[in-house]
C-alpha cells in the first residue's frame, strides 16, 4: 500500500521531474533572431490518489528583445501588435524572473529536483525559452536543459491524432479556434490534454507500474543508480552550459 501511496506523489510519477506546461507566440520561427511575444507558463498538481490537474498560470505579454526581427506573416498569423500599448508587456528578463520564483516555488512544494517543459510541438517552445534566458543572461533556470514532454507526440501515441485542436476535441475537452495562437489559451488547452493522457493512462492500468517483488538490496540499488542518473545529468547540463558559453564568446 505505501508502495502505491508514494507512486501517487508528483516526485515519483515523472522521475523527479516537476512538468510545467508552457506555450509562447513569437514574431517567427528563428528563436534566436525573431521576437518572442508573449509566454503563459500552467504549473500542475497531484491529488492524494494520483490524478494530475492544472494549479496555477502565468501570463506575460513580452516586448521584442533590441534587435528582433518581426515577420510579418508571423503577426498576421497570431495577430499581435508588438506596438500595441494596451498589450502591458513587460521585458523578457522581468517576465522570466517572475516565471523562475514561481515554479521553482511549486518544484519544491512538490518535492521534485527539476522542472520539465511540457508544450505541444515542445522543441518550437523550448528553443524560443532556451535563447530568452540565454539573452538576459539568467543561472540556474528551474528548466532541464533538453528534454521535454511534447504532447504533439503523446497524443499521437494515446489518442490517434497530433493537431492540438483536434486531439483535445477528441479527448472530450472544449477547443475553441477563435481563441487559439493566444499563449494563454493554448496553454491552458495543453496542460488539459496533458493532464487527459496522463490520468487515462493510470485508469488503464498502466501506472504504478506492477512491481513482484522489493527487498533492501533492491531499494539500494535503485537510490545508487538515481544517484547516479542525476550526477550524469548535472554533467550534462554543465557541459550544455559550457557549449552555449563557448558559442557566444566565439
Amino acid at each position: 500500500m505505501s508502495n502505491i501511496c508514494d507512486a501517487n506523489k508528483m516526485k515519483h510519477r515523472f522521475r523527479g521531474y516537476f512538468p510545467v506546461v508552457i506555450d509562447v507566440e513569437t514574431a517567427g520561427f528563428n528563436s534566436q533572431t525573431d521576437a518572442l511575444l508573449e509566454i503563459a507558463v500552467t504549473m500542475l498538481k497531484m491529488d492524494d490518489e494520483g490524478v494530475l490537474a492544472i494549479d496555477k498560470t502565468l501570463h506575460f505579454h513580452i516586448e521584442p528583445f533590441e534587435g528582433a526581427n518581426l515577420e510579418p506573416e508571423a503577426l498576421a498569423f497570431n495577430g499581435i501588435d508588438p506596438t500595441n500599448p494596451l498589450r502591458g508587456a513587460v521585458s523578457e528578463k522581468v517576465a522570466f524572473l517572475e516565471i523562475f520564483k514561481q515554479v521553482k516555488k511549486a518544484q519544491k512544494a512538490a518535492d521534485c529536483h527539476r522542472s520539465i517543459i511540457v508544450a505541444h510541438n515542445a522543441a518550437f517552445d523550448h528553443g524560443f525559452v532556451s535563447k530568452a534566458i540565454e539573452r538576459c543572461e539568467l543561472k540556474r533556470s528551474p528548466f532541464h536543459p533538453f528534454a521535454t514532454f511534447d504532447t504533439a507526440t503523446l497524443a499521437g501515441l494515446a489518442i490517434g491524432h497530433t493537431v492540438l485542436a483536434k486531439a483535445c476535441k477528441m479527448a472530450g475537452i472544449d477547443f475553441n479556434n477563435s481563441e487559439a495562437h493566444s499563449a494563454l489559451y493554448d496553454t491552458e488547452r495543453t496542460a488539459e490534454l496533458f493532464c487527459y493522457i496522463v490520468n487515462r493512462w493510470k485508469a488503464l492500468g498502466g501506472w504504478p507500474m506492477p512491481v513482484e517483488s522489493t527487498d533492501d538490496s533492491d531499494e539500494k540499488a535503485t537510490r545508487t543508480a538515481d544517484k547516479t542518473a542525476e550526477r550524469t545529468e548535472d554533467m550534462e547540463t554543465a557541459g550544455s552550459e559550457t557549449r552555449v558559453n563557448s558559442e557566444t564568446t566565439s
